[in-house]
């Protein structure tokens, strides 16, 4: 048995988002071992500025670190366009975003070479999924549209209703006039708003949830490392820097299930994590 397989992945985003991540991520690996850190008491970081955003994602994943992880998976697509680089260069821990494995899912779906990118201000403002589709498809046109109301909306579970369809409709109707027949969902929270959002653009247009792409992302690395775990049960810990409790009935809406427990992190004990690693 390699001792490294048996360690677990460590998933963070800035609220309950990037548990659409570890969902995808427990039915395509499903003996791994999953340690997920929420962030709820600084949600959401798709308002942020770069620097900010930088400094919390360097505090999540060495909170992650104590526990010893394989893989960090970046479960922010904020996160991922702003930090994952600056990571890199203070972990060693190998790192999955979540913009690169969309990026490629999309830019192999659309026929058009139009793709809509619905994400938060952040994640458009970086340029991030332009990029990336720019380099794996050259002559691609990327229409962008931040949704920053979809975040706050479903951290309040209002992801069905006249509401989140008239937001959404606001934000992404007349995509398919555009010529785009792909559509990123480019943040972890917005898979939950997926039937929202194709009842506003319609059948015709290829909708790419960035969760599952990630989770085949993480499956195909932990192979070529030899580091997936073959044996055993999977399971997963929560932890969550505000409002434990709320965060448990949130886990519900994303996972289908409630988990046994959530751990609250003191901010004190949260931030000594970061300052040990400085």
């Amino acid at each position: 048995m390699n001792e490294l397989s048996e360690r677990p992945i460590g998933i963070f985003d800035s609220g309950a988002g990037g548990l659409t991540v570890v969902k995808a991520v427990t039915e395509e690996l499903p003996r791994e071992r999953i340690i997920y850190f929420g962030d709820t008491a600084r949600v959401p970081y798709g308002i942020k500025s770069g620097d900010t955003i930088r400094r919390y994602a360097l505090e999540d994943v060495h909170f992650l670190t104590r526990f010893e992880p394989k893989m960090i998976i970046v479960a922010c697509n904020t996160a991922s366009a702003t930090a994952l680089a600056y990571l890199a260069q203070h972990v060693e821990v190998p790192l999955v975003g979540v913009i690169e494995p969309g990026a490629v899912a999309a830019a192999g779906a659309s026929r058009s070479g139009v793709i809509g990118v619905a994400a938060t201000e952040a994640t458009i403002e970086s340029r991030a999924y332009d990029e990336a589709l720019a380099r794996l498809r050259p002559g691609v046109r990327v229409v962008s549209k931040a949704c920053p109301l979809f975040v706050p909306m479903v951290e309040e579970g209002r992801v069905t209703g006249e509401v989140a369809e008239l937001v959404a409709a606001e934000y992404l109707s007349g995509l398919s006039d555009l010529g785009a027949d792909v559509l990123v969902l480019g943040c972890t929270h917005y898979p939950v708003l997926r039937a929202i959002v194709v009842s506003v653009v319609g059948p015709g247009l290829h909708v790419v949830d960035s969760a599952q792409e990630t989770a085949r992302a993480a499956a195909r690395l932990l192979e070529q490392r030899g580091l997936a775990r073959t044996a055993g049960e999977g399971s997963a810990a929560f932890y969550a820097s505000d409002n434990p409790g709320r965060f448990r009935r949130l886990a519900g809406l994303f996972l289908g299930r409630l988990p046994c427990s959530v751990t609250l992190v003191e901010p004190e004990e949260f931030f000594s994590a970061a300052a040990r690693h400085d």
